[in-house]
């Protein structure tokens, strides 16, 4: 660029508005547009600043990044992304369908009959938490266009052949002449004859019905990695629709989803689980089993544990997805109070709180009286 002054390319002072920026823009983009300028070399570079200016100035990080660093070079990708035509001025719509519209459009945008990569497609898997958390090998069916075997494509009957387009000549564009408050100008757009495709089928293939493509059923294995979780996608290059006239096939895209686990809940890596115990387990202590996902581990409880108490196994969490190690486990105590005791556990219990100088509810129940009272009479006959 001759200047870094974005704001001096759209004839624009620090700080205008995006109204402003969007005028300016529109304004310089008609003026430098290289369908009104052909073979005039200083137009096309203007047109580039101006493209450039406008990509930095109506994003507003960048703008503001720009306005704070006075640069513009935030990724290293850079911004020019002219070349000849206008597939670097993605994002624009709003403002380049109206030029586009006034100049008849870019060819490399509207032609068909070139080589065009295949259509992506998408589908979404259901695994089970342990089948997420370790990797598993997985077959689906997806249904997708492909190539017609009958015709081969081509979408014309056997023994015929797609005809060259006559009004474009096979090269799915055609010129046209367009006035305009600007002048008149003579644009490239798309054949309507042909809908751009440089051929014509007079004879469709009754197995397609001249599309070249029939939808079909097809098995496709995937490694699954160990680690994956709810939201991930996983991309199959080339497992897509195949391409066009010779272009590349598109991508198949898996989103997984994990089904709950009864157990277990998940953040990250680390796994989260409760970890029932009795009363008389937390207050002397023990042996217990911890559940993990490779099975059951023994782990010692000291005496006096309290309820809530949180348990770290490390390294028992879930792989990482990228391979660069595992996450942990967490147990959390949890103290479980009888809810039915036995006469006998009552007495003791109430022994113990005596012993501990507390004060407890020792009135029985009218049942427990009257069974009381049974017993007694028993013993004494």
């Amino acid at each position: 660029m001759a200047t870094n002054d974005y704001y001096a390319v759209l004839g624009l002072e620090k700080g205008a508005s995006e109204d402003e920026i969007k005028k300016a823009f529109r304004k310089m983009a008609i003026k430098y547009h290289p369908d009104k300028n052909q073979g005039n070399k200083e137009a096309e570079d203007k047109f580039k600043e101006v493209n450039e200016a406008y990509q930095v100035l109506s994003d507003p990080e960048k703008k503001a990044r720009y306005d704070q660093f006075g640069t513009a070079d935030f990724d290293g990708s850079g911004f020019g992304g002219f070349s000849g035509g206008y597939e670097g001025f993605g994002g624009f719509g709003d403002i380049f369908g109206d030029i586009f519209d006034m100049f008849g459009g870019s060819s490399s945008r509207r032609t068909k009959n070139g080589p065009r990569r295949g259509n992506d497609l998408e589908t979404t898997i259901l695994l089970t938490f342990e089948e997420a958390a370790f990797g598993v090998k997985k077959e689906i069916e997806i249904n997708r266009n492909e190539k017609c075997e009958e015709c081969s494509g081509s979408g014309a009957a056997k023994g015929t052949s797609p005809k060259t387009c006559s009004k474009c000549n096979g090269s799915g564009q055609v010129q046209v002449q367009k006035n305009t408050p600007f002048g008149s100008f003579v644009s490239v757009t798309t054949c309507d004859a042909c809908g751009g495709e440089g051929k014509k089928i007079e004879s469709p293939c009754s197995h397609c019905r001249g599309t070249g493509r029939i939808r079909k059923s097809k098995v496709v294995s995937i490694n699954i990695p160990a680690g994956v979780d709810n939201g991930n996608t996983i991309p199959l290059r080339g497992q897509g629709e195949p391409g066009y006239n010779g272009g590349p096939s598109g991508d198949l895209y898996i989103n997984i989803k994990v089904r709950n686990h009864s157990i277990f809940k998940r953040r990250g890596t680390d796994i989260f689980c409760d970890l029932p115990i009795s009363i008389v387990k937390a207050s002397l202590g023990g042996e217990v089993e911890i559940p993990t996902l490779t099975g059951d581990k023994k782990h010692k409880i000291e005496p006096g544990t309290q309820n809530g108490k949180i348990i770290k196994l490390k390294g028992d969490g879930i792989q990482s997805v990228r391979g660069t190690g595992k996450g942990d486990l967490y147990a959390e105590v949890r103290v479980e109070i009888p809810t039915k005791l036995t006469e006998k556990q009552r007495e003791l219990l109430e022994k113990l709180a005596d012993e501990f100088g507390e004060l407890v509810d020792t009135k029985k129940s009218l049942k427990d009286k009257i069974k009381g009272a049974f017993n007694t009479k028993k013993e004494n006959e």
